[in-house]
């Protein structure tokens, strides 16, 4: 447990060493008021790329090419249909929890709005923190506790707090508890990265698609029915896409 916190702790104070370092840079070169967008992706951009130069140098997280090595393309497959049939019953579920703040709008809509926008999100972000949340701090807890679902749950927690943003918590938390999931059956944070880059392309595709972030699933779908229709059809893309995986996925 000890060293699942230390890592976190290592996270996010790159993430915060980098930011003030990073817009006290762009200040210098361009000026205030000028560098919204540059700031925001170069901040991303090299705490991610830190993150994981130092995780990996630190020996604190283990990439191994044993799992790809055994050709699990299937598995990858069903990865890919599980993130995206997950999305419209995770937006269902959020619908009719009470409304969380969304301190971080403003910062995603000028992350998500700029082309390069999607290197930090969509490639970036999946990388590094499928190997700090799942090859680091989930290795630890599993080593720590027998029952793989305390593990498992401990970094979903932590990963879900570490957005500091309550409007996205629950989300990542419930994804959170399926990278684990993904991580504990393999050994391997390829799965991970793929449902992973999966849900956070599709993220930003939609939001240049629909950047309202407001837009409810009825606003979208245009009636009740047809929101319980999409719901279904999601599921049934969903639970076959994890009754494949508990199948496929092996160490």
């Amino acid at each position: 447990m000890k060293k699942a916190l230390t890592y976190t702790l290592v996270f996010v104070g790159i993430q915060l060493l980098a930011g003030g370092l990073v817009s006290l840079a762009c200040e210098l070169l361009m000026g205030k008021g000028e560098q919204d967008a540059v700031t925001l992706i170069a901040t991303t951009a090299v705490a991610g790329i830190v993150t994981i130069v130092v995780f990996l140098a630190a020996k604190w997280a283990v990439v191994s090419r044993h799992w790809v090595q055994t050709r699990p393309w299937f598995a990858l497959f069903w990865c890919v249909l599980a993130a995206l049939g997950v999305l419209i019953p995770s937006s269902w579920l959020q619908e009719q929890m009470p409304e969380l703040p969304n301190i971080a709008e403003e910062a995603f809509d000028i992350i998500l709005k700029d082309r390069w926008g999607y290197f930090v999100v969509g490639l970036l972000a999946p990388l590094s923190e499928e190997l700090v949340f799942r090859g680091a701090i989930l290795r630890a807890l599993l080593q720590w506790r027998p029952n793989p679902w305390v593990g498992i749950c401990i970094s979903a927690l932590l990963f879900a707090m570490i957005h500091l943003n309550p409007a996205q918590m629950p989300h990542a938390f419930m994804i959170g508890l399926l990278l684990g999931w993904l991580y504990y059956r393999t050994d391997s944070i390829v799965p991970g990265v793929v449902y992973h880059w999966v849900n956070n392309t599709v993220a930003y595709v939609l939001y240049n698609f629909y950047p309202d972030p407001n837009m409810t699933l009825l606003d979208l779908f245009g009636s009740q029915r047809t929101v319980l229709l999409a719901l279904l059809f999601s599921l049934c893309i969903f639970l076959p896409a994890l009754y494949q995986l508990n199948l496929r996925l092996k160490k």
